[in-house]
């Protein structure tokens, strides 16, 4: 089914496409007598700017999940999904200051390589299986689904072909160039993404207020369902299980904040292959930043859908064309394609741009970081230890390609899943206590043994499964609090006994002056947490 796309927006669609295929095969050739190296394919030869780095952060981490998913979730429970990306800004900001210092000092190209140096090879090879099994069954497949789900909203072609042709358009130039092509073409695809979310956002609150432009139309938006706007959501909420009130704020979030941006590769890789750790830390600081304005284009445009389906004169407005793929509480991530179907024609294009750049650069990024695991923590560790520079990042094109290609079988078999965000982000949440609970005591505490680490991830699983129990009937967001905790306990634990209180030889030794950070980057961090109070406050 069609939605009024012209010749204009396919022109502008196709244009974008040519323009990052470009740039991306542009930055990937070898340079004359140079023979690319796993430091350049991995980790774009550590030369990223700050600039490119925070942006590449966005593009790696906005993708359909918050397009669609986010604009879903606005659709059913209103700003209170926004938490995310709020908290994310605040996130950031920690793993700026005391995450990248003692990362970036280590050298490393992967997060289970750290966990290598500090534990063990045996946890590192089973973290690292996880996270590639994560990457390609979870990860790649729900972005696929959800981009194949608005690409045959929006223009009508089928599912499986959309999820093709995504998949073709991101192994195009990330597979060959490998991050260095991901990063650089992702600061093309932020402008895209943000410009084509405004875009759509203006659009939304436009015809809330009947054409008399934004600002009314957030106006009319807030009177409409003032319900919408609650940060904090009561218990007696509908939705309170998936965001369940100050939990919030000071539980089970944090979990998946931090592991998310503290400890997963895909987004970690950036800043590792940053010039150097001041340049990493102003890259953060510029995601952070730009982490506070995502909701305003991508759950807002859910919440001014709820209203216009909820309004008779608004939908009357609309015409026939408003009765397709109308989005509904039990189909809320329909709320963002059928929002761009109304748009002009040309700024339809540019809008749908956007949403493709959202989902491949979301895509490449994960491509990347799934090979570099592979091939680093397991090929190169059980296979061939001697590979050369050539053959290692050879290996790193395949399994990329491997990856793609499971993912694409599966992202149709993930058909009928509402509010995806929520489902990705609860599932995921099984298994990142456990991580992120090795990682925190690996890095902050001396005592923490391997033993320890690899009975704590272990013994997580079954916690979290434990407290998935519906007779204890807890939201998931607090499940993960409880599980991280009771994690850490298990590892302190065994930790304790088995080294009777000494510390451990791998322990990190946390130098004196190693969190200081530049007055810049504690300026801007001071000015983010300011917003984040009075956002909070404005919309408690």
């Amino acid at each position: 089914m069609t939605t009024g796309f012209h010749f204009w927006d396919y022109f502008i669609f196709v244009a974008y496409a040519i323009l990052i295929l470009g740039v991306g095969l542009w930055v990937s050739r070898d340079k004359a007598g140079h023979q690319k190296n796993a430091e350049d394919y991995f980790l774009a030869s550590k030369s990223l700017p700050w600039w490119a780095i925070g942006t590449s952060l966005i593009a790696a981490n906005i993708s359909a999940e918050q397009f669609i998913g986010m604009s879903g979730s606005g659709f059913a429970l209103g700003l209170a999904i926004a938490s995310y990306e709020w908290m994310a800004a605040f996130t950031l900001i920690i793993v700026g200051k005391y995450f990248l210092p003692i990362f970036i000092e280590k050298g490393l190209y992967t997060i289970p390589e750290f966990v290598e140096k500090r534990f063990s090879t045996n946890l590192k090879t089973i973290l690292a299986v996880f996270w590639i099994g994560l990457y390609v069954f979870v990860n790649l497949a729900s972005v696929l689904y959800l981009g194949g789900l608005a690409i045959e909203t929006i223009i009508g072609v089928d599912m499986i072909y959309a999820v093709v042709g995504l998949s073709l358009f991101a192994a195009a130039y990330s597979l060959y160039g490998g991050l260095s092509a991901v990063a650089w073409t992702d600061i093309i695809q932020v402008v895209f993404l943000v410009f084509g979310g405004l875009i759509t956002t203006y659009l939304a609150l436009n015809t809330v207020s009947g054409g008399e432009g934004v600002w009314q139309g957030m106006v009319a938006v807030f009177d409409a369902a003032p319900d919408r706007f609650n940060m904090i959501l009561e218990k007696d909420h509908a939705q309170y299980h998936n965001l369940p009130g100050i939990g919030v704020l000071v539980g089970g979030l944090w979990v998946a904040n931090l592991y998310y941006w503290g400890f997963n590769q895909y987004i970690i890789q950036r800043t590792l292959a940053a010039k150097s750790l001041k340049e990493s830390q102003k890259g953060i600081l510029l995601a952070a930043g730009l982490k506070l304005i995502i909701p305003f284009i991508v759950v807002i445009p859910g919440i001014a859908a709820y209203v216009i389906v909820n309004d008779p004169a608004l939908m009357a407005s609309l015409g026939a064309d408003g009765m397709l793929n109308m989005p509904s509480l039990d189909a809320a991530d329909k709320a963002y394609p059928w929002l761009l179907q109304f748009l002009p024609t040309g700024l339809k294009g540019v809008a749908f741009a956007a949403l493709a750049a959202a989902i491949v650069s979301s895509l490449a990024s994960m491509l990347n970081s799934t090979s570099t695991i592979f091939t680093m923590d397991i090929y190169k560790q059980y296979i061939d230890k001697n590979a050369s520079d050539k053959k290692t990042v050879n290996v790193g094109r395949i399994s990329a390609a491997v990856a793609l290609i499971i993912a694409a079988i599966m992202a149709p078999l993930l058909g009928g899943i509402d509010q995806a965000f929520q489902f990705i982000q609860e599932y995921t949440g099984i298994v990142s206590p456990g991580i992120l609970a090795v990682f925190m005591l690996g890095l902050f505490w001396k005592k923490t043994t391997n033993k320890g680490a690899i009975w704590g991830a272990l013994a997580s699983i079954p916690v979290a499964v434990l407290l998935k129990s519906e007779s204890l009937n807890l939201p998931w967001m607090d499940q993960m609090g409880l599980t991280a905790v009771i994690t850490m306990v298990i590892i302190a634990a065994v930790s304790l006994l088995q080294n009777k209180g000494a510390e451990d030889e791998k322990g990190i030794d946390l130098k004196k002056g190693i969190f200081e950070t530049s007055p810049m980057f504690n300026i801007g961090s001071f000015a983010i947490m300011i917003v984040l109070v009075a956002l909070y406050a404005m919309f408690w």
